[in-house]
This record gives structure tokens, C-alpha cells and sequence, in this order.
């Protein structure tokens, strides 16, 4: 099919974050286009999050399993029918928008195409899903999105 890729039409890779999915507005998601799925795949997985964050830590913002390998598209605020979303930061099963403490921060949209489909639940977090992956990653893109907080 080509290569694996993700990309927004909300915003271009290293491009700011609009505010709309942020903590200063709807904190809905953003919409996110995929292509390049490789045939073999079984599952897709997502993880966004924010290695620039206080003290060291890289934040996980969203965690989303068992997306279905046909998904060319996850549509702004979506649902994700069929998906399992994980845990974030907070121990929340949802969508967790840019909200950097100060300064402009990177966020991570990391895209993985599996050989399977994994034991995962809505339990699951983000050391859990990247310990589980191990070995079963066919394929990884990724789209970098930035925020600075507005006044």
C-alpha cells in the first residue's frame, strides 16, 4: 500500500495545535487522516503525547487501541467506534487536549501498525500498550503538532 502515514487536516507536522483542541477552548481531537496501512496489519494503535512537560516527564494524552487497520480517518471529536481508548495522564478514558504549563510544547501523535490484535482494555495505559507492542510493530509514523498556551 506505501507508507505508513499520519497526517491532520487541522494542522501540519511540527505546525501549531488550532486552540479549538485545546484546554482554552472545546479540548474536542483533531481530526487525523491515515494511509499507507500496511496489508499484514491486524491493529492500529495511537498514542499522543507531550515529552516536553515539567520536571522531565512526558505526558500521555491519549491512548487508542484496536483501531481497525481500514481506518483512513478519525474524524474531529470522534468516538471511535470499534476502538478502545486507554487511560491518559489523569486515569481518563478519553481525549486529553494541549494545555503546557508555559512555553510552547511538542505533541506526539505516534501511529503504530500491528501484526495483531492485542490483549488490550480501556484499563490499559501507555507503559502497558508500548510493553505489549513489543515485537508485534510492523510499522510507526508520527505527526508533531506544537502549543503555546494564549492570553
Amino acid at each position: 500500500m506505501g507508507e505508513l502515514s499520519l497526517i491532520s487536516p487541522a494542522f501540519n507536522h511540527m505546525g501549531d495545535i488550532p486552540r479549538k483542541y485545546t484546554c482554552q477552548s472545546e479540548e474536542i481531537s483533531p481530526p487525523l487522516k491515515i494511509s499507507g496501512v500496511p496489508q499484514e496489519a491486524k491493529s492500529l494503535i495511537l498514542i499522543m503525547e507531550d515529552p516536553d512537560a515539567p520536571m522531565g516527564l512526558t505526558v500521555t494524552h491519549w491512548v487508542i487501541c484496536h483501531l481497525d487497520p481500514k481506518t483512513t480517518e478519525i474524524p474531529e471529536g470522534s468516538s471511535l467506534e470499534g476502538a478502545i481508548v486507554g487511560k491518559n495522564m489523569m486515569r481518563k478514558n478519553k481525549y486529553m487536549g494541549p494545555c503546557p504549563p508555559k512555553g510552547k510544547h511538542r505533541y506526539f501523535f505516534k501511529l503504530f501498525a500491528l501484526d495483531e490484535k492485542l490483549p488490550l482494555d480501556s484499563k490499559s495505559r501507555k507503559k502497558k500498550v508500548l510493553k505489549t507492542m513489543e515485537g508485534h510493530i510492523i510499522e510507526q509514523t508520527e505527526l508533531i503538532g506544537t502549543y503555546a498556551k494564549q492570553k
